[in-house]
């Protein structure tokens, strides 16, 4: 199993062109390489980041990301306002595979592969954090699904995203493939819904108070096949893996039309092996009014692909409370050089910051991206 899995990690990274080192690039030539629509900007927040990947707006009005692989939490300083984050502070440490963050009642909560921790009071100098473990047994990583996503509803009950161990399998563990609920203190575990492969994503909507979700749909089905999902994920609904891809599509392994016909459909696909990760809803007031509501999604890029998609930031458009047009918002991770496709960055998470700027997180090239509006709302 060790040499299975260098073998695939050998193949993940060559699939790659190496891009030059971007440690150093400037705001300017950022704004050469990243497209975005009239009257936006994109600018480096923070940079030197260890693999950072999910993110959340504390109470304090900070951002803080996790960095699985340090197994860090940082808080982002940016206490001049200038737009730069001067300064890291690292809240918690040796949390293994960090990803998931949210505050509940001012307490900061994060998920790692295995467990759900409490940040109860964060680390000072070399005073090291004070964490309480929650959930102490979340399914493993299986072959490749590590990650672990968390919200909190209004109901006050935690959200955990937890992915499947497999690309396409029968689960003997309920929780994988799931959306599983759970009391703040851990208790009272629950299904909400199943048949999710990877929703890595997931975000309240801010009319309705539903939960929407990306789903990363299997691999090895061809370059265009499955569509990569984004769902409304009701409690009790199944989304149909492993028996169905897409729109309740039956799985070549495992489904039939029988069993699809009763899986909730996707509202909105993405083109195959975008890998959508984080998404966000719109909720600030700096981005002109027809952005308001808008979803926006990062899509990590292509891995097994012959020709690579993602590696950008998509803006699905509502009218009238309804998704209708996707479209791309931030491009240009992903360059076309000589006939090579060369990957610089990778788009993970999105939130909205205090002062209405969009936030992305980039795991590949270390960064956090701020994009902002420069005209009247």
């Amino acid at each position: 199993m060790q040499l299975l899995v260098s073998v695939f990690f050998l193949l993940l990274v060559s699939s790659f062109a190496s891009a030059a080192d971007v440690s150093h690039m400037t705001d300017a030539e950022l704004a050469q390489r990243i497209k975005l629509p009239a009257a936006f900007e994109i600018h480096i927040f923070a940079r030197g980041l260890f693999g950072p990947r999910f993110m959340t707006v504390g109470p304090d009005r900070q951002i803080y990301v996790s960095m699985p692989n340090k197994g860090w939490i940082g808080r982002l300083r940016d206490d001049d306002g200038d737009g730069k984050v001067e300064r890291v502070d690292r809240v918690a440490e040796n949390l293994d595979r960090v990803h998931g963050l949210a505050f509940w009642q001012g307490k900061l909560y994060a998920a790692g592969t295995e467990k759900i921790w409490r940040i109860d009071r964060p680390r000072e100098g070399e005073a090291p954090a004070q964490v309480t473990t929650v959930v102490p047994n979340l399914p493993d990583g299986g072959q490749g699904h590590w990650t672990r996503t968390i919200l909190f509803g209004a109901d006050g009950k935690l959200y955990v995203s937890v992915g499947s161990s497999c690309n396409v399998c029968k689960e003997k563990d309920r929780r994988r493939a799931a959306v599983v609920r759970y009391n703040p203190d851990g208790s009272g575990e629950e299904i909400f819904a199943s048949g999710l492969r990877n929703s890595v994503g997931i975000a309240w909507h801010p009319a309705t108070k539903e939960l929407w979700g990306t789903d990363n749909g299997r691999d090895w089905l061809g370059d265009d096949s499955p569509p990569d999902e984004i769902n409304i994920i009701r409690q009790g609904k199944n989304y149909g893996w492993p028996n169905c891809i897409a729109n309740r599509v039956p799985d070549p392994e495992f489904g039939s039309p029988e069993i699809c016909q009763k899986t909730e459909p996707p509202v909105v696909v993405i083109p195959a092996h975008s890998a959508p990760l984080g998404l966000a809803f719109y909720t600030g007031k700096q981005f002109p009014q027809e952005h308001h509501g808008d979803l926006f999604v990062a899509l990590h890029g292509s891995w097994n692909r012959s020709k690579k998609t993602g590696y950008k930031v998509v803006r699905v458009h509502f009218e009238k409370g309804q998704p209708k047009q996707v479209e791309d918002f931030a491009t240009g991770w992903l360059l076309q050089e000589k006939g090579r496709e060369t990957v610089w960055g990778r788009p993970v998470d999105l939130v909205v910051g205090p002062d209405g700027s969009l936030y992305l997180s980039d795991d590949y090239a270390g960064f956090i991206y701020r994009i902002s509006h420069k005209g009247k709302p």
